[in-house]
Order: structure tokens, then C-alpha cells, then sequence
């Protein structure tokens, strides 16, 4: 009798809703955490790790591969270090009076310059570096910050390449190499950029300072502002073309530094470096001048697209050089060379020796699909994480097998997710070399209705599901 009534008490709804709030009160809170970027993460759960057998030589496409499931149980150690601007160290090996600072795992190489660096552009690293930081007069490589300054002009809408300036006496009374511009004339600001960045036009830079600043100076007081505000710490201008002035130095890091802003703030203005030629003005006959750009490697098919010569006595021949080899760019400088011939060589043999000592590694395209997890009251139960954007470095040829690949990740993410949250991030790490790169959400996934909310949460409590 009693067993009987106890059964019509279960099967009342009065009864269910009771274990529903039962079941909404006791059930324990569940850590189910979004993982922020560049928190860390710790917990039971596993942590992935990749052998540097699994990854994929060429991620040009974004394919659809996974890492293999290599797991090892513990902690998730999340590192957070990345390399987004040039960094003046690296592990290296310093060759006696050459005084060249190199990787260790690289080839040995004797430069005639002065003054050299080699600099991945992508991260930062520095590949091969001589006397970097030592004072030198940058000559007409300073003629990289006044093309700088304004495109900087252009971008803002300050100026276009239809202003025109007047060509002053000051302006055309300069010295050294000119691009023949007329005193008195106006001249479009279009035709004094490629002037300056061409045919190294002294003229050129003068016209430009006194007509975007009023004066030369007004101008070089901009320039040593910019130098400032991107990390040119060893730099100090004295005049806008490079003409031979007291106090007027740079660095070949600090060249690679402007350099390296140069292409990545102005992109749209970047074809011009690669110009081997620019016809500007005529001569005493009447006859249009063409002049070539003193960039040697320009004219080989070499994949040099940039980006500017100096010259003085006092200094010698120098070259800030950009190149890319198999998808990768690189920022090469050198200075205090006897010759044009001669720096044009030893850049040459500054890209061959990155090509001799290290590969271009694509580890992930944008969008590839890395892993899959559990979603948590969501209307979907797993969901694909992918890469939020490449990851590629350049590895020393001699060393890939110490490249050590880690996925971190929670187990679970709770619902709602909207397409292109951050879940998780892969890291890559090259001796002492890090890089990161996000897992984004693949798709959007809705949270479940409110009574599959209670089937979930009584599965969990009671059967752990």
C-alpha cells in the first residue's frame, strides 16, 4: 500500500518540478571558460603537442589538416611572447675581428662593410648583424625618412600627388645628385617623390621640405619625431637629403627599423623603390633626362624590390636592400663599401647566405582547421576551431628538428559562440623564438532551450554526460 502511494507521488508534476529545482540548486558550477588569448590556462585536461614531423611544408592553400593526436597529460604552459617589432639580439656566435654576430647553427661569412644587418621582416629577428648599432652617416639613405614624411602627408590628405611646390633657390643651388629641377617652376609633388626615392635628388628633398613645412628645418625637426616614434633610438637628422652635416648619424639597425615601417605603413607607395628609372626635366637641348636608379640589384632578377643607395666620401657606398626569397622578405643594410659595385655585391651575398643558412617554414594558412572540441549547452555539440591568420617563420636549416608545436585549449567551451571567438592559440617555439597565433570559432553555435538545459544539467549531475 504504501509502495503504491509513494509511485503516484513520483508520477505527479508537482513532484518533477521539485527535482527540477533540486537539481538547479545543488548542480555544481561548471569552469567553462572561454581561454582568452594571452591567458594562462591550467587544468586535468591534456595538452597537445606536435612533433615537427607533422607540419605541413607549404601552407599557401588553407587546407584542412589536423596535427596527429601526439598527447601528453599535465599542465597547459601557455607562452605569451611574441616578436611584432625588430629586436636588437639573438642567439649567436661572434666571429673574432669580422666582428659579425650571427646564429650559431649558420655558416660563417666575412663582409667587407662596415656596417651590416639582416632582418626577417615578418618578426623582427635578427638573422646576421655587424657593427648594427654603431654610429655612421646614413648619406642618401636618409632620403628613406623624407619619402616617408610625405607619404605620410599623402595619407593623411594633407597633401596629393597633384600639389605643387616651387622650386626655390636654395633648392636648386644644391649639390651632389640632383633631378634637374627648374628654379622657380612649380613642380608636382608626384614628380619630387620619385625624384628623392629614383634619382636621389637633393633638389628633390629640398623642394619637398619647404613646401609641405615651410622650411628645411620645420622639416628635419619631423623627421627626428618619426625617428622617435618608431624605435630609431641611435638616430639624428640634421638636414633632409643626406648632404655631409655635424651631428647627423644613424645605424644600420635603425635604417632596417624605418625601413621596415616604410613597407608595412605605406604598402601603396611602395612600388615606387622598385623603379629603375624616372624621367624628370630637360637638359640645355631641350632633350628629356632619364636617369636610373643606383640600385644595382634592380636589375637582376633576384627578387629585389627596394630600397635606397648612399653615397659621401667620408662614409663610403651604402644600400638598404629589401628582398624577398621563397615568400619571405628580408631587410638587408650595409655600409662603408669602396664602391657601388661593391655593396651591391656584398648584398647580394648577404641573400644568398639566408638562402644557404635558412628556410622559409609555413606551419598554417589563415583558416585552416586545427581542432575540434565539446560545446556545452549549445545546439551543436562540437565545434571546429582554425587559425586566425598564417604562421610562418625562418627556421635555421640546420636545427628543424627543434621545432616544438603546442595547441592549448580548453576541453569544453560554453554555448552561445559566435563565429570568430578566440578558444584557443597554437604557439610555435624555435630555440628561443616564439610565435602565436589565435583559434578562432569556425561558426556560430546557439545555446539549447530551456527544458534541454534541464535534461543536460540532470544528465551531468547524475550521469556525468
Amino acid at each position: 500500500m504504501a509502495l503504491h502511494y509513494m509511485n503516484k507521488i513520483y508520477k505527479t508534476p508537482i513532484f518533477t518540478l521539485y527535482l527540477i529545482l533540486i537539481c538547479l540548486l545543488i548542480l555544481p558550477i561548471r569552469p567553462l571558460t572561454k581561454l582568452a588569448y594571452a591567458e594562462e590556462f591550467e587544468g586535468d585536461a591534456e595538452r597537445r603537442t606536435a612533433a615537427y614531423s607533422s607540419v605541413r611544408e607549404d601552407s599557401s592553400t588553407a587546407s584542412l589538416s589536423k596535427l596527429p593526436a601526439e598527447v601528453e597529460l599535465g599542465k597547459r604552459s601557455i607562452v605569451t611572447v611574441k616578436a611584432e617589432s625588430p629586436v636588437k639580439a639573438v642567439t649567436s656566435s661572434t666571429e673574432g675581428n669580422n666582428n659579425i654576430t650571427r646564429h650559431p647553427d649558420t655558416n660563417a661569412i666575412t663582409l667587407e662593410a662596415k656596417q651590416a644587418i639582416v632582418i626577417d621582416y615578418a618578426t623582427g629577428k635578427v638573422l646576421l648583424a655587424k657593427n648594427a648599432d654603431e654610429h655612421m652617416f646614413p648619406s642618401s639613405m636618409t632620403k628613406i625618412m623624407t619619402s616617408y614624411l610625405i607619404e605620410e602627408k599623402i595619407q593623411k590628405g594633407e597633401a596629393s600627388f597633384d600639389s605643387h611646390f616651387i622650386v626655390s633657390e636654395k633648392a636648386w643651388r644644391m649639390g651632389g645628385s640632383k633631378s634637374f629641377m627648374p628654379l622657380g617652376e612649380m613642380v608636382r609633388l608626384e614628380d619630387i617623390l620619385n625624384g628623392i626615392i629614383v634619382q636621389s635628388g637633393n633638389d628633390a628633398c629640398i623642394v619637398a621640405a619647404e613646401g609641405l613645412y615651410g622650411t628645411e628645418e620645420n622639416f628635419v625637426e619631423a623627421m627626428n619625431l618619426q625617428a622617435q616614434k618608431i624605435g630609431m633610438k641611435d638616430t639624428h637628422f640634421v638636414n633632409a637629403s643626406g648632404w655631409p652635416a655635424e651631428n647627423h648619424y644613424s645605424t644600420a639597425y635603425d635604417l632596417a627599423i624605418l625601413s621596415m615601417a616604410l613597407i608595412k605603413n605605406h604598402p601603396e607607395f611602395y612600388h615606387i623603390y622598385s623603379k629603375k628609372y624616372f624621367t624628370f626635366g630637360k637638359d640645355q637641348k631641350g632633350r628629356p633626362i632619364t636617369q636610373g636608379n643606383r640600385n644595382l640589384l634592380l636589375y637582376k632578377d633576384i627578387g629585389c624590390d627596394g630600397i635606397k643607395t648612399g653615397f659621401t666620401d667620408n662614409a663610403g657606398y651604402g644600400m638598404v636592400t629589401s628582398c624577398i626569397d621563397d615568400g619571405r622578405r628580408y631587410i638587408m643594410v650595409v655600409n662603408g663599401l669602396s664602391s657601388m659595385k661593391k655593396r651591391a655585391d656584398e648584398s647580394l651575398m648577404l641573400l644568398d647566405w639566408i638562402k644557404q643558412n635558412f628556410i622559409h617554414k609555413k606551419f598554417y594558412a589563415k583558416g585552416d582547421i586545427i581542432e575540434e572540441i565539446n560545446v556545452w549547452l549549445g545546439v551543436q555539440d562540437k565545434v571546429q576551431l582554425v587559425a586566425a591568420e598564417k604562421l610562418s617563420m625562418v627556421v635555421p636549416r640546420s636545427n628543424q628538428e627543434k621545432i616544438d608545436i603546442k595547441i592549448s585549449i580548453p576541453p569544453t567551451v560554453s554555448a552561445p559562440l559566435k563565429a570568430g571567438d578566440i578558444v584557443g592559440k597554437i604557439t610555435v617555439i624555435v630555440d628561443n623564438d616564439v610565435q602565436e597565433i589565435a583559434l578562432l570559432a569556425k561558426e556560430s553555435i546557439d545555446k539549447v532551450g530551456f527544458l534541454k538545459r534541464i535534461v543536460c544539467y540532470f544528465n551531468y549531475l547524475f550521469f556525468n554526460k
